[in-house]
């Protein structure tokens, strides 16, 4: 079976809670970024907010899976779905362009170390572009030295220079904004024309 990547839907929520079964995960259940206001809330607060995000329909992530075990997450959507975005001094809009925004990865420690990161962020990116997303965003983490995975939800620069990201901002040293640009329709065809 090997590894894929699927978008959360009501049927695969289980899935979402086995793998948010996790000390790290468990409290926030990735609605930190969807907030406004102090701290994540309430474990079971946040659980159900995301319920209620897929029962409406609305995709909040990818799952990936190993061999049919979900191993890994990560969450993607319009930037206005991450109300907290709006007021990040790190994070705040670079322009007025419609974003697509990557806010967080989460990897299972027994699936570490596989590159699982990586393969989420182009499954993520593939996703964007085919809900129609021209541009994604991220904000990761660039260190020299090394951090503990826990701290790493946002994912290292490296991934997003392997997966053709450019730098468009920096407004901490270790915080920069990074995005992916797809072409056009309409540049592919002006291209193509003499």
């Amino acid at each position: 079976m090997g590894f894929e990547a699927q978008p959360v839907t009501k049927e695969r929520w289980p899935d979402l809670v086995q793998l948010f079964d996790r000390p790290i995960v468990r409290t926030c259940f990735c609605q930190f970024y969807r907030k406004v206001g102090a701290g994540t809330g309430v474990g079971q607060q946040n659980r159900r907010a995301m319920k209620a995000l897929v029962d409406r329909g609305s995709v909040p992530g990818l799952i990936g899976y190993d061999d049919g075990v979900p191993v890994a997450w990560v969450s993607l959507g319009p930037r206005e779905d991450y109300a907290k975005l709006r007021r990040s001094p790190v994070m705040k809009p670079v322009d007025d362009q419609p974003v697509w925004s990557i806010v967080c990865f989460f990897v299972d420690r027994d699936a570490r170390g596989r590159g699982l990161s990586q393969r989420m962020l182009e499954a993520a990116v593939d996703y964007a572009r085919s809900r129609g997303a021209r541009l994604v965003e991220a904000y990761p983490v660039d260190k020299d030295q090394r951090s503990h995975p826990d701290d790493m939800f946002f994912g290292a620069k490296s991934i997003y220079d392997r997966a053709g990201f450019r730098e468009v901002a920096r407004r901490k040293p270790t915080r920069p904004v990074v995005r992916k640009v797809f072409a056009s329709v309409w540049s592919l065809r002006s291209v193509a024309l003499p």
